[in-house]
């Protein structure tokens, strides 16, 4: 038990070192702009390429905010309206395999995903709401995202897993900390969000890495991610750092781009080749694995120089090209780097042959809806540690206000992994830390944050027990059938090993820093799977039928009352007619010529009439 504190002691303890992390500040230079591209061939015929764009602002207490050279403005203006002094937003779409891609190097959920920090004098929780909910609706015009759906039903304030990675100044230490987190797991990534995503850079998509995100082939991804983060370090308010990183994090699959040999180009991934560097940029590096998947193909051409880095014990090596030197010259106007494969293991991959991690990831997680009817149900976290070490696990939960969460039913199972089942033992895994928040319907979300040491070579189960609500009608989205979602939980660890792990230290801002980058352990961030529920859904199509139905029979019942109520009604007797063939003739010619002879006599009665009406005047005048 006291080895268990003293492991959940050093996570917290390495979540807060932040504070003492020390900002790399270039006085000589106010602003700087770096753009990095890494390539990774991965397992199952698929490529990594991950786009980092960091921007650097070097600024004093008395420097204006609102005259920037590399920075967007909007980002500079946060500082003046805002008290926020970090800022994250994620839009993803697709899922990240943990088991064949290994980790990646910025950890993203599957949706918008967005969560920041405030730092500021006499700040309150209701201001603090205040900005939250303004600042998404900001970078909703900013990124033409749905962020202006962020508000307080879907809001929480994180406990323990989320930890700051600003530095404030050195009156500022004292002041409160607030931190909001939310997520949207029901908005979709396009086109219209990549485009505002490149007019945030200093040369947008006309030169640099960014010219190769063309939608047409970004969107047409297995997994693509559109990152967003803004950071402030400050040693004392003359010596501060506004840090703008953005990433795009794609995963392509060969067999879709009709590549049955597995060999590509950059031209093949992204429709064209690399059309320069950016000139505002002060460096343009590409970085291609070589090792584990990447060590089956041959690179066309060679890079420049090789980098062997090794981090926890784990040796990757980088092929490297400069951009700025590739195009010193002024003979080439497009670059490609081709992938590959010899003659030999070409054969080889055509005859079946698949490369997988031959050791898998030590920590993965999965997440899923057990039960059954649209009531009630469970939702099920299993966490798998391969691991020969026990892992100090911390897991965070935010269930919407329409799904009621019952923390007496909270369970931790475990077996072992050469193990199927998991058994009904009264020895539970018990968590040594919770943090529970219970929602409010319409109002609050559910808030839900536990940790517990996960044994070596194990597998735990997490379930929770759930009830659905009956929504009102006006609440329903339109596919109201296609069902409800549940965000993903978010899962943190300490890993005494760096296997499969690429992510750059918190002291860091470029790719290049986590290069034999070893440290005591390494903080580690998972996302489970999204959930859909099936909520009460009542038959939205009946509206739809009485509305028809009654226009229906309004219509048959109208059109006869309005001809009785407005026509005049006037009844002809008719004689009997001949059944003859001839007999119907002439009948029919002598009632023609009757009728003419009624007409006659009738014009005739008009005249006299008239004549005699006519010749009154004059006699009346004789007479009198």
């Amino acid at each position: 038990m006291k080895g268990c504190e003293m492991a959940f002691g050093y996570l917290l303890g390495i979540l807060l070192i932040v504070g003492a992390v020390h900002a790399q500040i270039n006085i000589d230079s106010n602003e700087q702009f770096h753009e990095e591209l890494v390539v990774r061939p991965l397992a199952g015929d698929h490529v990594n390429t991950y786009f980092q764009f960091t921007t650097r602002w070097h600024y004093g207490e008395n420097e204006s905010l609102f005259h920037t050279q590399l920075t967007p403005r909007v980002i500079a203006e946060l500082l003046q309206q805002f008290d926020v002094k970090e800022l994250h937003i994620g839009l993803t779409q697709g899922l990240w395999r943990y088991e064949t891609w290994g980790y990646p190097v910025v950890e993203t959920t599957g949706g918008a995903e967005m969560w920041a920090w405030f730092n500021g004098p006499n700040l309150t929780d209701q201001e603090v709401n205040r900005q939250w909910t303004q600042l998404a609706n900001v970078f909703s015009g900013v990124l033409c995202a749905s962020l202006n759906f962020v508000d307080q039903t879907n809001s929480i304030a994180p406990k323990y897993l989320l930890r700051p990675q600003f530095m404030s100044g050195s009156g500022e230490e004292k002041q409160s900390k607030f931190i909001r987190y939310s997520s949207l797991p029901r908005e979709i990534v396009c086109t219209e969000n990549l485009t505002p995503w490149k007019k945030l850079l200093p040369c947008g998509s006309a030169s640099g890495f960014a010219s190769l995100l063309n939608s047409a082939y970004v969107h047409n991804t297995k997994f693509h991610s559109l990152g967003l983060t803004v950071r402030t370090l400050c040693e004392h308010p003359e010596n501060c750092v506004l840090e703008l990183t953005q990433t795009a994090n794609l995963v392509y699959d060969l067999r879709l781009l009709e590549q049955s040999t597995g060999d590509f180009s950059l031209r093949r991934l992204f429709g064209m080749g690399l059309n320069g560097y950016c000139e505002l940029a002060s460096s343009s590096q590409i970085y291609v694995q070589l090792n584990e998947q990447g060590q089956r193909y041959q690179l066309v051409p060679e890079p420049i120089k090789e980098i062997k880095t090794t981090r926890g014990g784990h040796t990757v090596i980088y092929g490297v090209y400069d951009m700025q030197k590739q195009f010193e010259g002024q003979g080439e106007r497009l670059f490609n780097i081709a992938w590959v494969t010899p003659k030999g293991d070409r054969k080889q991959r055509v005859g079946g042959g698949q490369h997988q991690f031959l050791i898998p990831p030590p920590l993965n997680v999965h997440r899923y809806l057990l039960g059954q009817g649209q009531e009630r149900g469970r939702i099920a976290t299993e966490l798998t540690n391969n691991h020969y070490e026990p892992l100090p696990i911390l897991l965070q939960e935010l269930i919407p206000w329409y799904v009621h969460a019952y923390l007496h039913t909270l369970r931790i199972r475990s077996r072992n992994l050469q193990r199927h089942e998991y058994t009904n033992s009264k020895k539970d895994l018990q968590f040594q830390v919770l943090h529970y928040a219970p929602g409010k319907q319409r109002e609050l979300p559910t808030h839900l944050e536990i940790a517990f040491e996960l044994p070596p070579n194990s597998a735990a189960l997490i379930t929770i027990e759930v009830d659905y609500l009956l929504l009102k009608w006006l609440e329903y989205p339109p596919d109201a059938n296609h069902g409800h979602y549940i965000g993903s939980a978010i899962l943190t660890t300490l890993l005494p090993i760096a296997r499969n792990y690429t992510a750059i230290p918190i002291d860091g801002h470029l790719f290049e820093h986590s290069f034999n980058a070893t440290r005591p352990s390494y903080v580690l961030s998972l996302h489970t799977e999204a959930l859909i529920v099936s909520l009460p859904t009542p038959d939205f199509s009946m509206p739809y039928n009485v509305i028809c139905l009654a226009c229906t029979v309004v219509a048959l019942a109208f059109g006869p009352i309005h001809s009785v109520a407005t026509k005049l009604i006037i009844v002809e007797r008719q004689s009997a007619a001949p059944k003859n063939f001839l007999k119907k003739i002439v009948f029919m010619l002598t009632k023609k010529r009757s009728n003419s002879q009624q007409q006659e006599q009738q014009t005739e009665e008009h005249k006299a009439i008239d004549g005699t009406e006519t010749d009154i005047g004059p006699t009346d005048q004789r007479v009198s």
